[in-house]
């Protein structure tokens, strides 16, 4: 499989373990993600709330270099992948908008490309196809599939059902995991509202992570670097805030297929997190 790669900035930065592990866990399953050329910021999480042409232009420019190189897009961040597909919808359905960013782009985009999760673009290969490179069964983990809210919604543009999302469930149990029922998993974690409304972000993350324990998960899993930092991170936060005693490791569902597939916990980035997972990678290695 051939398609093109839109990394977004998250993964350049304070998500690189993402990016690390989604390359490995790809070019072990044949996927040959081809990086978009010269891809620039898709504008989350502020364009949209300060200028709707900016907000649907930035993400467009990706699109037609996309369209121009013949691929279609896989999006591993949950919020890029929101807004190239809010964008590809705006560019079809408001001719005047699309005339006007493609004027200021230079060049026209046909809407031919189609944006795909990472999630979406895994699960394309096969379950069986998967489950067939699973070396080191999940069978100890007990996990919580983590959506969030920008993966599966709004309606008709997520990748998943928004209510009662389950493909990310489906790779994880192809790997062998258990994967749990649980009420939080599309809930909103508070996003950058943290920075500006602490607390109320906190109570948000501690209900999550609350949830997940109740529900008898060992370790979270998530889509979105955003998601991943809120509830990796701020779990120290939670506890001295909340008097709560969290220590939930916080994965990136690749991370888990890779270990899975036998592949070296460090390259796969899990010696970055702020939760030290070790436990939950030993209890699989056995």
């Amino acid at each position: 499989m051939k398609i093109g790669y839109y990394p977004g900035c998250s993964l350049q930065s304070s998500a690189k373990e993402y990016d690390r592990a989604t390359r490995l866990v790809a070019r072990h399953l044949g996927i040959q993600l081809h990086d978009i050329n010269d891809w620039n910021c898709c504008g989350a999480t502020a364009a949209h709330s300060m200028d709707h042409f900016l907000a649907a232009a930035l993400p467009a420019r990706n699109l037609i270099i996309a369209e121009e190189m013949g691929l279609d897009v896989t999006v591993p961040c949950a919020a890029c992948y929101q807004r190239l597909r809010l964008a590809h919808r705006v560019l079809a359905e408001n001719e005047e908008t699309a005339r006007d960013i493609s004027q200021l782009i230079g060049r026209p985009y046909k809407g031919k490309v189609r944006i795909y999760s990472l999630i979406e673009t895994i699960a394309g290969i096969g379950l069986e196809q998967l489950a067939a490179q699973v070396v080191r069964p999940l069978k100890e983990l007990r996990v919580a599939c983590y959506y969030g809210c920008l993966l599966v919604r709004p309606p008709g543009t997520g990748c998943d059902d928004p209510e009662n999302p389950r493909l990310m469930d489906e790779l994880l149990e192809a790997a062998k995991a258990e994967t749990l029922d649980w009420g939080y998993k599309n809930e909103c974690c508070g996003a950058s509202l943290v920075f500006s409304e602490r607390r109320l972000a906190l109570h948000l993350i501690r209900n999550i992570l609350r949830n997940a324990v109740d529900a008898g998960a060992t370790s979270i899993a998530c889509a979105c670097p955003l998601c991943q930092s809120n509830l990796d991170t701020r779990q120290g936060q939670v506890n001295k805030e909340f008097g709560t005693s969290f220590a939930m490791p916080i994965f990136y569902f690749p991370q888990l297929l890779g270990l899975a597939m036998g592949l070296n916990p460090q390259d796969l980035g899990l010696g970055m997190h702020f939760v030290d997972p070790q436990r939950a990678i030993k209890a699989v290695s056995g």
